[in-house]
C-alpha cells in the first residue's frame, strides 16, 4: 500500500483494540507512516526496556514478574508518564506554553502523576498494549485524554485462516503467508533455505484462549470508550480493506 504522508491540525491520541491476529501491529504501522506527527507508545516495550536498565520502576517490576504477579496498573502508568516526561509532553501546568483542556483532576488515583501536570495539546501518539480493560482505561484518562479509539473487527473464521497460512524463520523474524506472500519454496526461508516454523501462539487451542480472554474484557472496555464518544468501528477480511475506512476516518478526525 502506497503511503502519502499528512498533516496533523489537533493532536491525535489513539488505541487500537481487537481480537488477537486482527491486525493491530499493521494498522498501527500504517497510522505512523502516513502520519509523521504520530509517535508509538508501547507499554510492554517500555517495561522491558526499564527492566534491561535496572531503573527503579524496572527493578520492582521484574520483582513482581518473578514472583509470578501481575504487574500494577499504576506502575504500568507511572512508566508511560515518565516516558511522556521525557519527551516533554507531560509538563507542570506553570510550563506548559500549551495545555490539553482535559486537565488531571485532584482525585488522580495512586500511582497517577500528580494532578499538578498537564499534557501538551501538541502530543500525538499511539498506544500500544494499554489500557486492555475498562478500569486500566479509567485509571488512564487521569493521565492523558485519549480521543480516538479503534475497534477493528474481522471475523474470526478469517483470522484463523489467517493464521493457518503464516509461517516464520524464527532466526530473522521473517514472516510468510501462504496465501498472498508465499515462499520461493514451500516451507524455506527464501533467504537463508533454513526450515519454517509456525508459532507457537499461532496454534488454534492459544488463539481460542486469546480470544476468549480478549471477549472477557473488551466489552466494558469498548463500552467505556463509546460513552466518551471517541469509538470507531471498523470491519473488513484484511488489513488492505480496513486501512483506506481508517484513513478516511482518521483523516476527518483530525486533518
Amino acid at each position: 500500500m502506497s503511503t502519502v504522508t499528512k498533516q496533523l491540525r489537533k493532536a491525535a491520541r489513539v488505541i487500537l483494540i481487537g481480537a488477537p491476529g486482527v491486525g493491530k501491529g499493521t494498522q498501527s504501522e500504517r497510522l505512523l507512516a502516513r502520519f509523521p506527527q504520530l509517535a508509538s507508545i508501547s507499554s510492554g516495550d517500555l517495561l522491558r526496556e526499564n527492566v534491561r536498565r535496572r531503573t527503579p520502576l524496572g527493578l520492582e517490576a521484574e520483582a513482581a514478574i518473578q514472583s509470578g504477579e501481575l504487574v500494577p496498573d499504576s506502575m504500568i502508568l507511572n512508566l508511560i508518564s515518565n516516558d511522556m516526561k521525557s519527551k516533554g509532553w507531560l509538563l507542570p501546568k506553570s510550563e506548559s506554553p500549551v495545555q490539553s483542556s482535559a486537565s488531571l483532576s485532584s482525585s488522580s488515583p495512586a500511582g497517577i502523576p500528580s494532578p499538578a501536570h498537564s499534557v501538551d495539546a501538541s502530543a500525538s501518539f499511539i498506544l500500544d498494549g494499554f489500557p486492555r480493560t475498562a478500569a486500566q482505561a479509567t485509571s488512564l484518562d487521569e493521565l492523558v485524554p485519549v480521543n480516538f479509539v479503534v475497534h477493528l473487527i474481522t471475523p474470526p473464521s478469517v483470522i484463523l485462516a489467517r493464521i493457518a497460512s503464516r509461517w516464520v524463520h524464527e532466526p530473522s523474524g521473517r514472516v510468510y503467508n501462504t496465501d498472498f506472500h508465499p515462499p520461493k519454496v514451500q516451507g524455506k526461508d527464501d533467504v537463508t533455505g533454513e526450515a519454517l516454523t509456525q508459532r507457537e501462539d499461532d496454534s488454534l487451542e492459544t488463539w481460542t484462549q486469546r480470544l476468549k480472554k480478549f471477549e472477557e474484557t473488551s466489552q466494558a472496555l469498548l463500552e467505556h470508550y463509546d460513552r466518551r464518544r471517541c469509538l470507531f468501528r471498523v470491519e473488513g477480511d484484511s488489513s488492505d480493506e480496513i486501512s483506506p475506512k481508517l484513513f478516511a476516518e482518521f483523516e476527518r478526525r483530525f486533518c
